[in-house]
Parts: C-alpha cells; sequence; structure tokens
C-alpha cells in the first residue's frame, strides 16, 4: 500500500473494516439469496422453472470467469481502485435486475453483475489484511470469514422472507444503499492508499481460453443433472469442449510470458495443498448447505424460511467462532485450528447421519452448532495457510485463484450431490419396494388396517408408496452425511503437509 499515507486507527479502520466487510457479504449473499426465489421470478416473468434457473447459471458462469482475473486487474489499475469500480458496477447491475422486464432482460443482467463482482471477495480479503498490523492479521482474517460464511446461510433466509412477503425485485434491490455505503466509506478511506500499478499487456488467448472452458464447465455443471448427464448430446459437447479448452489454456498459461492467471503460485506448497484443503473442504461444506434444506422443503414439508432458520443458529456460533479462531491465529499453529474445523465438521456430519423422518426442529439444529464451530475455524485457518508463503505482491493473485477455484469446487458439489441424492433415492426406493405387493401378508395386513379406517385400498396403497420415497431420500440424504463426515477426516494429514505459517496471516496485500 501507499507507504505516505499514515496508517488507520481507530473509528476509520473499524468503519472501512466493516464497509469491505458488507461488500463482501453483499457479493456471497446474492450468489445464494436468488436460488429459493426462482420459482416465484419463474411464475411472474411466465417461464418454467427449468427456464429460470439460467437465472442462476448465468451469475456463476460470469462470476467464474472474472473471479481468477482478479490478480491482473488488480497489477493494471490497484487493489482500492478495482475493488471499488466492482462494488459499484455490482450496485448499479443489481438494480438493473430489479427492474428486470422479461427472463432475457434479467439473465443478461446478472450476467453484467457476475461479470463485475469478481474482484469482490479477493479484493476485500487484500484490502482487510491492508488495513491491520502483522500482529493483528488475525482480526482481519476473521471478519473477512465471518461475512463469507454467514452470507450463504443468511441468503435462503433471507430469499424466501422477500419471496414470501414482499416481490422478487426486491432481492436485488436490497444490495443497493449496502453497495452504496460500501464504497463510498472505501474510496474516502483507502483512495489514498492505492497499489503501485504497473501496465501489464492482456493475455488475449488467454483470456479466451479461460472464457471458453469457465463458461462450458459451469453450464455443464449447473444443467448436467436437468438433461441426464451424458445422456445428453448438448452435455456431451459441453464436456468436450470444458476439457479441450482448458487443456490448452493450462499449456498457453504454462508458456506465456505474461499471463492472465499467475499459475506459478502453484510452486509453494502451502499453497497448492492449502487451496486444495480449502476446495475440498468447501465442496462438502457447500453440498451439505445446499441438501439439508432441499431435505427440509421437498420431504418434511418446511417452507423456505423456516427450512433457512434451521441453519440459522449455525451462523451464530460461527461468528463466535471465527472471533476466537482470530485471536488464536496469532499465537498458535494455524495447521491446527485447521484440523479442529475438519474434526467440527465431520462431527456435525455423523450427527445428522442420525436423523429420523419425525426429527424435531432441536434435533435438526444440534448438529449444526458443531457445524458452526467448523465453519468459524474453515476459512480463516485455510486461507491463512495458502497464503503464508506468498509474497505481498502474489497475494491478490492468489486470493483471486484461490477463491475461483473454490467457487467451482462448489458447483461441482452441487451437481454432485444432487445427482447422488436422486440416484441413492432410486436405489433405495427399488430395494425397499422389492416386497411392496398387495399380495404380500404384511401389505395385506397393513391395508386392511386402512381400511377400517376408512381409507380405500388404491388411497392406501399410494399412502405407503408415498412414505416409502419419503424414507429412501432419507436413507440417501443419511448415506451423504456418512461420506461427508469420512471425507472431512481423510483431509487431517494432508494439513501437515503444509509449512507452519509464520504470524498470523500474510502481509499485506499489494504493499511496497
Amino acid at each position: 500500500m501507499n507507504e505516505a499515507a499514515p496508517p488507520l486507527q481507530g473509528g476509520a479502520r473499524a468503519l472501512t473494516a466493516f464497509a469491505l466487510a458488507l461488500g463482501t457479504f453483499m457479493q456471497v449473499l446474492d450468489s445464494s439469496i436468488a436460488n429459493v426465489s426462482i420459482p416465484t421470478i419463474s411464475g411472474d416473468l411466465g417461464v418454467s422453472p427449468d427456464q429460470g434457473t439460467w437465472v442462476i447459471t448465468s451469475f456463476a458462469v460470469a462470476n467464474g470467469v472474472s473471479v481468477p482475473l482478479t490478480g491482473w486487474l488488480m497489477q493494471r489499475y490497484g487493489v482500492v481502485r478495482t475493488f471499488v469500480f466492482s462494488l459499484l458496477a455490482f450496485t448499479v447491475a443489481s438494480f438493473l435486475c430489479g427492474i428486470a422486464w422479461s427472463l432475457p432482460a434479467l439473465v443478461f443482467f446478472r450476467v453484467l453483475q457476475g461479470a463485475v463482482s469478481g474482484p469482490m471477495i479477493p479484493g476485500s480479503q487484500a484490502l482487510l489484511l491492508s488495513l491491520f498490523p502483522p500482529e493483528r492479521k488475525g482480526a482481519a482474517l476473521a471478519i473477512w470469514s465471518m461475512t463469507t460464511l454467514v452470507a450463504p446461510i443468511c441468503g435462503p433466509i433471507f430469499g424466501g422472507y422477500i419471496s414470501d412477503n414482499w416481490t422478487w425485485p426486491w432481492i436485488f434491490f436490497i444490495n443497493l444503499p449496502v453497495g452504496a455505503f460500501a464504497g463510498l466509506v472505501c474510496w474516502r478511506f483507502l483512495a489514498a492508499r492505492e497499489t503501485p500499478t504497473r501496465k501489464l499487456p492482456i493475455d488475449r488467448v488467454g483470456l479466451g481460453l479461460l472464457v471458453l472452458w469457465v463458461g462450458a464447465l459451469q453450464i455443464f455443471l449447473d444443467k448436467g443433472k436437468d438433461l441426464d448427464w451424458f445422456g445428453s448430446a448438448f452435455i456431451v459437447t459441453l464436456a468436450i469442449l470444458a476439457a479441450v479448452s482448458f487443456a490448452a489454456w493450462l499449456i498457453w498459461e504454462l508458456t506465456e510470458e505474461h499471463p492472465i492467471v499467475d499459475l506459478s503460485l502453484f510452486k509453494s506448497r502451502s499453497f497448492s495443498i492449502g487451496t486444495l484443503c480449502l476446495c475440498l473442504g468447501y465442496g462438502v461444506f457447500f453440498g451439505n448447505v445446499v441438501l439439508l434444506p432441499l431435505w427440509l422443503q421437498t420431504q418434511l414439508n418446511y417452507t423456505a424460511t423456516w427450512a433457512g432458520l434451521v441453519s440459522a443458529p449455525s451462523g451464530a456460533v460461527a461468528i463466535l467462532a471465527t472471533i476466537l479462531a482470530g485471536r488464536l491465529l496469532a499465537r498458535s499453529d494455524a495447521r491446527l485450528i485447521a484440523v479442529a474445523s475438519f474434526v467440527a465438521f465431520g462431527l456435525s456430519y455423523f450427527m445428522r447421519a442420525r436423523y429420523t423422518p419425525d426429527s424435531s426442529f432441536g434435533v435438526l439444529v444440534a448438529p449444526l452448532l458443531v457445524f458452526g464451530i467448523g465453519m468459524g475455524t474453515f476459512f480463516i485457518s485455510l486461507v491463512a495457510i495458502s497464503l503464508a508463503d506468498l509474497t505481498p505482491a502474489q497475494i491478490p493473485a492468489g486470493s483471486g485463484l484461490s477463491n475461483f477455484l473454490r467457487i467451482t469446487a462448489g458447483s461441482f458439489a452441487v451437481s454432485i450431490t444432487t445427482t447422488f441424492w436422486d440416484r441413492h433415492e432410486a436405489l433405495h426406493q427399488s430395494r425397499l419396494v422389492e416386497a411392496l405387493t398387495p399380495y404380500d401378508p404384511a401389505m395385506q395386513q397393513t391395508l386392511a388396517q386402512m381400511q377400517q379406517h376408512g381409507l380405500p385400498q388404491a388411497q392406501g396403497f399410494g399412502l405407503l408408496l408415498h412414505t416409502i420415497v419419503g424414507q429412501s431420500y432419507l436413507m440417501s440424504a443419511l448415506d451423504y452425511f456418512w461420506i461427508s463426515g469420512w471425507l472431512s477426516l481423510a483431509l487431517i494429514p494432508l494439513i501437515f503437509f503444509t509449512h507452519r505459517p509464520a504470524g498470523a496471516a500474510p502481509a499485506a496485500a499489494g504493499a511496497d
């Protein structure tokens, strides 16, 4: 950062940190808040829910392409300028999404919103690190981590409430005061602390290949389940296009003098292994974040709001855990904090594997309280580990690349989770219905008892089949929870192949 400007202290630093956190919160929130509102948006715009999912896909594709460009943009234009422009452009794009008059218009504005939002998360992370002295880097990472992990929980709650009580454009309009406030505060206090810039040539070939393979991959992941994966020629074409263009991009970037994405960062063992653990752990984490409310809404008849409230207590625990982890980071080994996060995640998943169809609200919430401990220690420790060996000038590029890979891992996780859940439900159902015939003695006795209570045989048979379907989905979910638990524990040994971070966190991003 600019050494001529005096360091921020007291209220100015606190206000700036709050504004940076709000910017992160707004961007992460917007990536999940629209998910529960798709039926409402589709009905209002006169399209099918399948068509409405392009509201999610378009944002994911554009955001996936723009995130890895963060390092190049910040070296070319400066960290502060890039972040503030991204924040204000995101706010304007949110307004345009809110006034969209048709699905094509909304999808176009969501592409714009995703494209300009790429630098927001890496930028806020880099700037928060620059605000605090080395001994307080843990506090900076704690602030960033809290907003990153609480926003996905708040998204379904806010989205469900707005859809149930207001109109869908408000899921975008709520960004306007937040974005304006955060952008003005950040520019007011950080403009004089702009990082050095240098003219860099644009790697047009690398950029074009990046857009091609990331776009094909994101559409492949978002639409694969709906189109029966490789049973669709369209999906097969996307898979081939993504694989070939990725291979070409990788070869080009490794030989280009000024690559659009700096892959040399992977020479750092801590960055490589830390990012791997971050992506795999986040994939398991995000898959469970998606599956639980989906099961509650489709099988237990929870509303979107109440499904979100089941997860809400974990957010409160996560905030407290993050504050504690931020203080511990300065005087303890970040690798031990990462181990604690994976243990908490694993325990939470194993507790979920004991759910039953009649689990009470309290029983559903209990594993999520343990989950909150994992959330509160996961991001802060893995980010500290992955960025610890990078130079100050490499921090923006490293942050952008690790966040891009994390987001991509989340996309993979959603596709794998929903496909696994549906296919294992079919497997369990086929086994359960083997004895479900009108000629089975136990079945005849059950149907007779239903008839005694005034339920015709055909309706009784249908009710039993409905119960079996619900039980099959539960058993599939329990399988997924068990697998998640063991995967979380399996990642622990990898942590100790990284270097122990020296101090709380890496030096300030972009500092001289």
